[in-house]
């Protein structure tokens, strides 16, 4: 079994694959308050007597790298490799400062030109919403980032006094007639809307029409109300990316 962990700023996702085919799934806490032990623990927990061949680690969280990879190679027996902008990979980064790129985002373009070795965007719906853009040539050239769809509710009730924290949920109208329907109709509708414009923009700037994948937590949420047509929506981008990467390192 391949181990491939991705470190988020809320969670850490971990897939157990045999082969190509992602055989089990479990989250831990991203935390930099918990300690190597409890990690240890926390791994420890979920692979239990699983033959473990090799790891992979993508973080955007420095301070509890050393920890997991400490707690990786206690438990599974095996050195994991650290993704960064300068593991081998079969796409061209393009971009001002490559080190700024958080590795996910590596990994995210990696599998999308691994999949249709073509021009593709992958829309990741997590603590952030971003954009990951490969151009028909193979090359990363940048993206966008925005706040994500629980960072939205969660600063509205925060930095207002009227304002309540909601859950993400489904929402029917663009036109909330109370407070509730009215927060979700402008953070989930007009999430789905900045997405279908950006997409559009993107295309526009290109001038070539972009494959479009769907990953990360929110994305079965928000797909119901974006308009342009999807290819692919799957929560497994980033981890089968964070595979494709493992064999080439």
């Amino acid at each position: 079994m391949i181990l491939t962990i991705d470190v988020g700023n809320t969670g850490v996702t971990c897939g157990l694959f045999d082969n190509d085919t992602i055989v089990k799934k479990f989250s831990m806490t991203s935390d930099i308050k918990l300690s190597e032990k409890t990690y240890k623990e926390d791994l420890s927990s979920y692979i239990g007597e699983i033959k473990i061949e090799g790891a992979i680690i993508s973080s955007v969280v420095e301070e509890i790298n050393d920890r997991l990879f400490n707690a990786v190679k206690s438990v599974c027996g095996v050195i994991p490799i650290k993704l960064t902008h300068n593991s081998n990979m079969p796409i061209k980064l393009n971009i001002h400062n490559n080190s700024e790129l958080g590795a996910d985002r590596i990994a995210n373009g990696v599998k999308g030109w691994d999949l249709y070795k073509q021009g593709v965007i992958i829309v990741d719906l997590g603590t952030a919403t971003t954009f990951d853009i490969v151009n028909s040539n193979g090359e990363f050239i940048g993206g966008l980032i925005a706040p994500g769809i629980k960072t939205q509710l969660d600063s509205l009730g925060k930095a207002t006094e009227k304002l309540p924290i909601i859950n993400a949920m489904s929402i029917n109208t663009s036109i909330g007639n109370n407070t509730k329907d009215a927060i979700l109709a402008g953070v989930i509708k007009g999430s789905a809307a900045m997405i279908d414009g950006m997409i559009e923009q993107v295309e526009q700037e290109l001038k070539e029409k972009m494959k479009i994948i769907l990953t990360g937590g929110y994305s079965d949420l928000i797909s119901k109300y974006i308009t342009h047509p999807i290819d692919l929506i799957s929560k497994n981008i980033t981890l089968e990316g964070l595979l494709l990467l493992y064999r080439l390192n």
